[in-house]
């Protein structure tokens, strides 16, 4: 009787679990899945500018569009999981500093990084703050990806121009915010 309690929890929690798109390299078909995903990166875009494909681009890299997604574990002497490089978390992979900052400044205490609509919310509000304090356009997947990647500070101070995977990353985003622009373009969305 114990096991099949024990079962049933397990299973319920692994059901409460949202999974991925099958299909996370179409935004049309990633939007079609996941009903109410469009309307979440809709009232992002509305409130905060940020177009939907840059959005969608610079989550699809930082998570895959996994919610609870973590940067892995280190291992130690290959057998021991020991702690985690980051406590970057969720869908927008925020970084619990972060997270604080945005639930001070534009949040609610109900957000969570695990849910999409709050992190299509904290992407465009970051965003929003990289083009208001670096002047970067809110349609520049590129230099959006790298200041969400390195912080505000860290992209004023040139930090990425030592990081040529980072730059290869940044390029990588821009293709997919365009390739997403494109597919959006010839798909209807409600």
């Amino acid at each position: 009787m114990k096991i099949q309690i024990i079962l049933c929890l397990v299973f319920s929690l692994a059901a409460c679990t949202a999974l991925p798109p099958k299909n996370s390299d179409n935004i049309c078909a990633t939007f079609r899945e996941k009903d109410d995903w469009y309307a979440d990166a809709q009232e992002s875009y509305k409130k905060w500018g940020v177009p939907i494909s840059v959005q969608m681009a610079i989550m699809h890299q930082e998570s895959h569009f996994v919610a609870d997604a973590q940067p892995p574990r280190v291992w130690l002497v290959g057998i021991i999981p020991w702690f985690r490089p980051s406590s970057a978390y969720g869908y927008a992979q925020v970084k619990d500093e972060t997270w604080d900052d945005y639930l001070d400044a534009a949040g609610g205490w109900t957000s969570d990084r695990d849910d999409f609509a709050d992190a299509t919310d904290f992407i465009g509000w970051y965003c929003n703050i990289s083009y208001s304090r670096l002047g970067i356009s809110k349609g520049d997947a590129k230099n959006l990806y790298l200041a969400y990647h390195e912080g505000h500070s860290g992209y004023k101070h040139k930090s990425y121009l030592k990081k040529a995977w980072l730059q290869r990353v940044a390029d990588k985003v821009a293709y997919r915010a365009r390739l997403f622009q494109s597919q959006l373009g010839a798909c209807k969305m409600n």
